[in-house]
C-alpha cells in the first residue's frame, strides 16, 4: 500500500560549490537496490539520504556533429515573477495553453481537467477523464493539444488506468455545460508500464506535429535499456498512435532508451529536443535527446566515461532539482525542480550549456511541477504543493506568470 505519510522527508538545501563532473558506476550496484525496494521520492528523484552537489555542465561531446555555431545567451538571466493567474488548484500536474485564450491543467489525483482563464483567474471544470487510477505517482499527468485544435478540438491525455499508462484524445466542446465538456475518450496508445514510482507523464507535440511521451521505467531498472519495451523511454508516434515515420527502431515508437523517469520534454528555436529526467541517489539530468541515442540508466547516473552512453547536457545533485517540466525561452532550457523547489535556467550554445546552470525562486513558491513557453520572454509556471510531498500554503497550488531573460 503506497501511504504519501511514509514518503521520505526532504533535506534541506545546503550551500553548493562547482564540482568536477564524474563517473558513477561505483555506486549503481546499491542505487538499484534502492530503487527495486520502491524507495523514491518527488516522482523519481533521489534518496533523502543522498548529497546534495551543485549542478554541472558538460563542455563537449554531447552535441551532434557538425552544428553550426550560435551566439550564447548571456551566462547570467533574470527572472521576474509578473503576477499569480489561479490559485486553489488541487494536485495540478500537466498544462496546455489554448490558442486565443485560456489554459487548460489536469489534476493528477482527482482525474478533471480544468480551464483557467489567464486574465481573471476564473476555472471552469471541463469534466473528469474516464478510466483514471490515481495511485503513488500515477494519475492524470501531462496534457496537450493537437496541432490541428483549431479545427479539431481535441485534448490528448496521459494517465495511469487500472493496468498501464496510456494515452488518449477527447473532444472538448466548451459550448456544453461544466463537467460535460469532454467527449469520450478515444485510446490512442497504451500498453506503456506502470508502477507505484516512475511512470513520466509528459507529452507534447514536437515542431514535426509528432506526439512525444517521456515514460519512466515504473520501478524495473532492466526496462530502460530494452529496446522493446516502452518503459524508461522517449516515444515518438504520430497523433493517431502509430509509430511515427523515420523512428530510429523499425515498427517501433521508441525515439530514444536509457531514461530513468523523464518528465519534461521541450524544443529550441532550432527544433532541438530537450529533455529532463530523475536522477535516483547522484545526478538529475537535462538531456539533449538524438534519435536512438542510449542515456544509460542504469548502467549509468549522470556523466559517464562509457561512449556507448550519451552524456548530459548538465546535471545536478537531487537535492537541487528533481526536475519535472521544462520550457525553451530567451537563449535557454528552464527546467522545475520539485524536491530543489526552484527554476533552473540553463543558457545554451548549440546542444552544449554555455555556462553553469543558474537557480531562480529558490524556496519561494515549493515545489515547482511544470514550466510551458507563453510566448516571448513569458513563461507559465505551476508549483506541486498539494501531491503529498509538499508543504501546501493558503492559495496553493497555483499558476504564475514569470518574466525571464
Amino acid at each position: 500500500m503506497y501511504e504519501k505519510e511514509n514518503l521520505p522527508l526532504d533535506r534541506p538545501v545546503e550551500g553548493t560549490m562547482i564540482v568536477q563532473r564524474r563517473a558513477v558506476s561505483a555506486v549503481l550496484a546499491a542505487a538499484a537496490l534502492v530503487l527495486t525496494a520502491g524507495c523514491s521520492s518527488d516522482d523519481g528523484g533521489g534518496s533523502s539520504g543522498s548529497d546534495s552537489a551543485a549542478p554541472s555542465t558538460t563542455a563537449s561531446g554531447s552535441g551532434p556533429t557538425g552544428q553550426a555555431a550560435e551566439d550564447p545567451p548571456p551566462a547570467k538571466g533574470s527572472v521576474k515573477v509578473v503576477r499569480t493567474v489561479a490559485e486553489g488548484l488541487s494536485t495540478p500536474w500537466g498544462l496546455a495553453p489554448i490558442p486565443g485564450g485560456g489554459l487548460l491543467v489536469s489534476s493528477r489525483d482527482e482525474g478533471t481537467i480544468t480551464r483557467v482563464d489567464e486574465k481573471t483567474g476564473r476555472k471552469t471544470e471541463l469534466g473528469e477523464v474516464p478510466g483514471v487510477s490515481p495511485a503513488g505517482e500515477g494519475g492524470l499527468l501531462g496534457i496537450a493539444l493537437s496541432p490541428d485544435y483549431a479545427s479539431d478540438h481535441m485534448v490528448y491525455a496521459y494517465f495511469t488506468s487500472a493496468s498501464d499508462n496510456r494515452i488518449v484524445r477527447m473532444l472538448y466542446d466548451e459550448r456544453k455545460p461544466s463537467g460535460q465538456q469532454l467527449g469520450a475518450p478515444d485510446t490512442v496508445f497504451k500498453g506503456i508500464p506502470k508502477g507505484v514510482i516512475h511512470n513520466g507523464g509528459r507529452i507534447a507535440f514536437g515542431p514535426d506535429r509528432m506526439l512525444y511521451a517521456g515514460t519512466g521505467e515504473s520501478g524495473d531498472t532492466g526496462l530502460s535499456q530494452d529496446t522493446k519495451s516502452l518503459g524508461g523511454k522517449i516515444l515518438r508516434m504520430t497523433p493517431e498512435g502509430e509509430p511515427a515515420p523515420g523512428n530510429p527502431f523499425p515498427d517501433s515508437p521508441v525515439y530514444s532508451y536509457g531514461h530513468r523517469n523523464v518528465q519534461g520534454l521541450a524544443w529550441d528555436d532550432k527544433q532541438r529536443l530537450f529533455a529532463s529526467e530523475f536522477g535516483q541517489n547522484t545526478w538529475d539530468e537535462l538531456n539533449a535527446i538524438k534519435p536512438g541515442d542510449n542515456y544509460g540508466w542504469p548502467e549509468a547516473e549522470g556523466d559517464s566515461d562509457d561512449s556507448a552512453y550519451r552524456n548530459p547536457v548538465a546535471q545536478w545533485g537531487t537535492d537541487d532539482a528533481s526536475p519535472s517540466g521544462a520550457a525553451y525561452a530567451e537563449g535557454s532550457i528552464w527546467m522545475a525542480g520539485l524536491k530543489g523547489q526552484r527554476l533552473w535556467r540553463i543558457p545554451l550554445k548549440g546542444t552544449e550549456a554555455s555556462a553553469d546552470p543558474q537557480a531562480f525562486l529558490e524556496g519561494e513558491y515549493g515545489r515547482l511541477r511544470t514550466v510551458v513557453a507563453a510566448g516571448g520572454d513569458k513563461l507559465w509556471l505551476v508549483t506541486s504543493n498539494t501531491d503529498g510531498r509538499g508543504d501546501p500554503k493558503e492559495g496553493d497550488d497555483r499558476i504564475l506568470e514569470i518574466q525571464v531573460s
